[in-house]
């Protein structure tokens, strides 16, 4: 259980779960009205720190330099929306309302003597309309929320390499060369009287001839052209984010200060 001594030990520092995971950071503390015992931790959650969920803080412990609760994170940060600028005081309906969602009998609660009232107030500066804060200290905090903006890597597509073939004519031309039959005939004279009177005189007799052309060829061979790859470069852009944060404002009652809003004579 935390003390009323330990509550500056706990304010603005990590919050974990049952498991050790950590759900995000101690925002504010909230006292019973009657026991004036710490009843309430609301802790601010989200990518940016932008919400607050509220768990009990009566079986939690500070370990080291954290505040270990026995809830796991998803259920803290789901816990039901309070209204935490209502004057820094949860109603009797909030207070019931996160009670049931964290299984806690509300009418026990009422019961047990260290659960006085079951209404708590906001101890981390904020006057609340039932009960004080119980603190020595008679000045008010104002607190203000910073806009932290980070960034995230995450997956934004994929690209691959396919190669498939296609088919394409192409034509060239080449010469062919090829054989043709011509017939010559010689005049019988002096030169060649002899050639041709040998043999017999008349007589029947066949001589053949073998004829060649050429033909294309056609071959195909892979041959290597160019190697191709992929890669990844990184392209700085700027990018504006938009949110908003909550600001406390003080006002006083009863005073002639200058600068300062007279509400009630």
């Amino acid at each position: 259980m935390i003390t009323r001594e330990q509550i500056p030990t706990v304010l603005d520092h990590p919050v974990h779960d049952a498991r050790g995971d950590k759900i995000g950071d101690a925002r504010h503390v909230f006292f019973d009205d009657v026991t004036g015992e710490p009843e309430w931790v609301s802790v601010r959650t989200g990518l940016f720190g932008t919400n607050e969920s509220f768990v009990p803080i009566h079986d939690a412990a500070f370990v080291e330099d954290h505040l270990e609760v026995p809830f796991a994170k998803d259920q803290v940060k789901d816990a039901p929306n309070v209204d935490i600028d209502a004057g820094g005081h949860l109603s009797e309906q909030e207070e019931e309302r996160l009670y049931q969602y964290y299984g806690i009998d509300w009418n026990a609660a009422w019961q047990d003597p260290r659960s006085g009232t079951g209404q708590a107030t906001d101890t981390t500066g904020t006057t609340g309309t039932a009960g004080t804060t119980g603190t020595a200290d008679d000045a008010m905090t104002r607190s203000e929320e910073e806009m932290h903006v980070g960034v995230e890597r995450r997956e934004a597509g994929r690209a691959r390499l396919h190669k498939y073939v296609v088919t394409e004519e192409q034509q060239y031309t080449v010469p062919v060369r090829h054989e043709e039959v011509r017939v010559e005939r010689e005049p019988v004279s002096d030169t060649n009287r002899d050639r041709a009177m040998t043999g017999p005189d008349i007589t029947e007799a066949e001589h053949d001839v073998t004829l060649y052309e050429e033909e294309p060829v056609v071959e195909t061979r892979a041959v290597p052209k160019e190697r191709v790859r992929l890669s990844t470069e990184e392209v700085t852009e700027e990018e504006t984010v938009t949110g908003e944060v909550r600001k406390e404002r003080i006002e006083s009652e009863g005073t002639d200060e200058q600068g300062d809003q007279r509400r009630r004579p």
